[in-house]
């Protein structure tokens, strides 16, 4: 059985979104919930969900193991993994990590491009790495089966990461700095030692972090996977889109800069562009993959390495959280 996943998404939420994962045949999407919410908010955030699953059970249910992406796959539908982009939600409790997990929390970043009270981010002039709060949080995100993620994190945090977790760690939406450079990127050094340890890499389809922008190419995106692969091996790579569909442009403030400054159009992407970018002409929304397995066939992958790039890879990983 093969899989399509998603394994990062921030779309303003309806049934068309969920209309358009399902014609891509995803079988699961990790969506990002909150980015700089506490936990008191990622509560109310909570229930826009419930009600999306209640008016979309036949597109759409809660997702928490990889049974359930293979239930999705058997009843025609997209299970829904809930992730953070920061760790606010725990605040400065470690309880509150199982508190996430029963909510259906699978995914968590341990900072996001700043310094939080886990990591540092790949923002900050100097990245300290895993504070000793951060240490305590990882074996309890070991411990309930919450994904470790790295996306937004410093070289040095991320590393320790990676050591000091006793599970495979994920970088769910980045991509190598060798195809292109920015502050997001991931060095080759990094790449192979999360290879080495299980983890997993999901390339990114948002325009800032593309060779070229909007205007990168599909030969490009593949055959920057085609020189990953001998790098990381096929095993580690899939794709975590991070689609930021239908959201209004005001949304980029708030992720970039949530309740931390007063200072406006900070983070990727600002000098140029204060909204969205627009999306490769390629992958203007899921429906891309099929844009995708038809470049990595062109390029000279087989079908069973394209089927484990799209969503085989991320299905194995699922089944160790």
């Amino acid at each position: 059985m093969n899989f399509k996943i998603d394994n990062l998404q921030y779309c303003k939420w309806d049934r068309s979104i969920f209309e358009i994962n399902r014609e891509a045949n995803l079988d699961a999407v990790h969506v990002t919930v909150v980015y700089h919410e506490d936990f008191e908010e990622f509560k109310l955030k909570l229930l826009d969900w419930e009600k999306n699953f209640k008016e979309n059970s036949d597109l759409i249910f809660l997702g928490k193991s990889f049974k359930d992406i293979e239930k999705a796959k058997n009843e025609g539908k997209t299970a829904v993994f809930f992730g953070f982009q920061n760790c606010s939600p725990i605040e400065d409790d470690i309880n509150l990590i199982e508190k996430i997990y029963d909510y259906g929390c699978r995914f968590m970043q341990l900072t996001y491009n700043n310094q939080s009270l886990l990591a540092s981010g790949c923002y900050e002039k100097n990245d300290s790495g895993v504070t000793n709060f951060g240490r305590e949080a990882i074996k309890e995100m070991n411990r309930l089966g919450i994904v470790i993620d790295m996306s937004h994190s410093g070289e040095k945090s991320t590393f320790d990461a990676i050591d000091l977790s006793q599970k495979p760690i994920a970088i769910t939406h980045a991509n190598p700095s060798f195809w292109h450079q920015n502050k997001r990127s991931k060095s080759e050094d990094l790449l192979k030692t999360l290879s080495k340890s299980g983890g997993m890499l999901g390339l990114s389809i948002y325009p800032h972090h593309l060779k070229d922008g909007t205007h990168c190419t599909l030969d490009s995106f593949c055959e920057m996977i085609a020189r990953l692969a001998d790098i990381m091996g096929i095993k580690n790579i899939g794709i975590g889109s991070d689609l930021c569909l239908n959201q209004p442009d005001n949304v980029v403030e708030w992720m970039r800069n949530g309740t931390w400054t007063k200072t406006k159009n900070l983070g990727e992407g600002s000098k140029n562009n204060q909204g969205f970018p627009e999306q490769p002409t390629w992958f203007k929304d899921a429906r891309g993959f099929k844009n995708i397995e038809i470049g990595l066939q062109k390029i000279g992958f087989n079908d069973s390495d394209i089927c484990a790039i799209l969503g085989n890879n991320w299905f194995n990983f699922y089944k160790g959280i």
